[in-house]
């Protein structure tokens, strides 16, 4: 049987060493005292399986949905966004997660070589991304391919309903805490949350199928999505920034800043295939420790910074 180009598109990103990074990539707790906190790779995953439910619903193409997918997520920072929060303060073009994602498959895996990805999984790795507003907001751009699309929204489902599990085992809120117009309408439990949500962007989004009028978009009801953001704005301000969530971000992004301050000051130190000229170090630098997983971050800051090794 001859592959598609878009299951040697998910083959190739799989395989990659920026993937298998992931799972020592929190998502949003750094460095938790358990085993069982969602990371990279967890949420990857998730993303992978909603996204392809979606997709073969939607009688879509499953392999560039999963492709897309898998690769979303390839550019994000050692410590979630507290690290690129740090980069993009310190690069003067800024730091994007989703940007990194595009330069980690086109310029830096297989030593610089890139995987070669077709442009329909590179766009949908690039707009993948949204604004707080909104999960359906532009934000910074709407694939052109519905299979991107369906990734954009399967990446809030998972990490709304992944992230409230997390934040319940850290002891930031409870199950009685959530806002109850959202729970009334989505459900109580993970499971009715993402099967709520799954079934009515399945429903909202028929036309994709081309077996009714309208306009072929990934969508969802009105209804459904004003719970779906309401969820959403109740973790912005109950977990990713409380106290708890502001120290650890605070004492994240001083890692990321030592770090790359150190790295910029002693450019020797870098593997040898990232020094390159000095008008593109600090891009070096930040390609570097943007590729770290949490406790290689620690460590090389415990030893490099704090001369702890």
């Amino acid at each position: 049987m001859v592959r598609t180009e878009f299951q040697r598109d998910r083959d190739r990103i799989i395989h990659c060493k920026s993937f298998r990074r992931l799972k020592h990539k929190t998502q949003v707790f750094i460095a938790p005292p358990g085993d069982h906190y969602v990371t990279r790779l967890t949420h990857t995953l998730e993303v992978a399986q909603i996204a392809r439910t979606i997709a073969r619903a939607l009688n879509l193409n499953e392999d560039l949905t999963e492709a897309i997918a898998l690769g979303h997520d390839l550019g994000h920072t050692p410590f979630g966004h507290a690290g690129e929060e740090a980069l993009a303060r310190l690069l003067p073009r800024g730091f994007r997660h989703n940007e990194q994602s595009l330069r980690v498959v086109d310029l830096l895996e297989k030593d610089g070589e890139g995987l070669n990805l077709t442009w329909e999984v590179r766009e949908g790795i690039l707009k993948h991304s949204k604004v707080r507003e909104d999960i359906l907001a532009e934000g910074w751009g709407t694939a052109s391919t519905l299979e991107g699309q369906i990734c954009k929204v399967a990446d809030s489902v998972a990490y709304i309903n992944h992230d409230i599990g997390d934040a319940i085992r850290a002891g930031l809120t409870t199950e009685d805490d959530l806002p109850r117009e959202a729970v009334a309408i989505l459900g109580v439990r993970h499971s009715q949350r993402i099967n709520t949500l799954v079934c009515d962007i399945i429903d909202s989004s028929w036309a994709a199928t081309g077996e009714e009028e309208g306009d072929p978009l990934v969508t969802m009801s009105p209804l459904v999505l004003e719970a779906a953001n309401v969820l959403r704005e109740f973790l912005f301000q109950t977990v990713y920034f409380s106290p708890t969530s502001d120290r650890q971000r605070d004492q994240a992004m001083e890692v990321v800043r030592a770090l790359f301050r150190t790295f910029l000051e002693h450019p020797d130190r870098l593997p040898q295939e990232l020094g390159g000229p000095a008008e593109d170090l600090e891009r070096g630098v930040a390609d570097y420790v943007a590729g770290m997983t949490d406790r290689f971050a620690m460590e090389l800051y415990e030893g490099l910074v704090l001369g702890c090794a």
